[in-house]
């Protein structure tokens, strides 16, 4: 079947999008972290959210999940990878699974814009995001896999019963993965190199490993690398008042548009997203 919209990301302008969706009862789908955001959980304590003076994160984070459940509203928990413009709609690819959809908002928070050097050019030849997807691919071969939460290692554990050979960079604390095949290195990685496929990735102070594949696994991707038409500046995502990008049916809402990086700001822009959703639908 076919959505009104997909929703990407699950801090508080995906929530407000969503919370607006559902009013007007749009059939779409919200992907993100099951517990909403981590970045507002962390919050020391936030004094500028009107009608919650001095609330802390985690209360603020609580009334986010107290709202979500009373709304009837549903996260699903998988990263999403790819979207593919189909001329008209669009395919979102969520680790193995595809879902098409008529629009789409991006709520994807700040991704750091600083990806491996050669990583963008090897996408699609030896890069990869998605441990279910490509993992078949690897089978009786070395790969590297390149970890930034804990939530990753179901999707390593995988991909280490798949490959002959893993070399594990775990940016998180308490890995716990121990194979005989797996090794961990806890050194920054410099490069992805090779010809038309990835051939060898070089870390630490000019160390280099051969191998055959890299899997990047990020809490988030690079909105540009979602969807490569996308217009960017300095990092953010371009918009205008009604939250359109240049992608016609592709609508961005919070922190990825650009400072500041307020949550009253992001819930106000997750509300017009939806509404130019709204909109945008009944002109379809």
């Amino acid at each position: 079947m076919r959505y009104d919209c997909i929703i990407i990301g699950s801090g508080p302008a995906g929530l407000s999008a969503a919370i607006n969706l559902k009013t007007y009862n749009k059939n779409f789908l919200w992907f993100g972290n099951a517990n909403l955001s981590d970045k507002v959980q962390k919050a020391e304590k936030v004094t500028n959210y009107p009608g919650m003076p001095e609330i802390t994160g985690q209360e603020l984070a609580g009334a986010f999940v107290t709202h979500k459940e009373h709304a009837g509203l549903e996260i699903i928990d998988k990263i999403v990878s790819t979207i593919y413009d189909m001329g008209g709609y669009y395919t979102v690819m969520a680790e193995n699974q595809f879902f098409e959809t008529d629009s789409i908002i991006l709520a994807t928070g700040v991704v750091p814009s600083n990806q491996y050097s050669g990583e963008a050019e090897f996408v699609g030849r030896g890069v990869s995001y998605c441990a279910t997807c490509d993992g078949a691919l690897y089978k009786g071969k070395t790969i590297a896999v390149v970890a930034t939460a804990k939530r990753f290692e179901h999707e390593i554990a995988f991909l280490t019963d798949l490959a002959e050979k893993v070399y594990l960079f775990p940016y998180y604390k308490d890995c716990e993965i121990e194979k005989e095949n797996v090794e961990r290195i806890k050194k920054p990685i410099k490069e992805i190199k090779g010809g038309f496929r990835v051939e060898e990735l070089v870390y630490g102070e000019n160390e280099s490993l051969k191998v055959d594949g890299v899997f990047v696994m990020r809490s988030a991707i690079a909105p540009t690398t979602l969807l490569n038409k996308l217009e960017v500046k300095d990092g953010h995502i371009e918009v205008n008042r009604q939250m359109e990008t240049n992608v016609k049916g592709v609508f961005a809402a919070g922190d990825c548009t650009g400072k500041p990086y307020q949550y009253a700001k992001a819930v106000g822009e997750g509300n017009v997203a939806a509404h130019s959703v709204i909109e945008y639908l009944g002109e379809k």
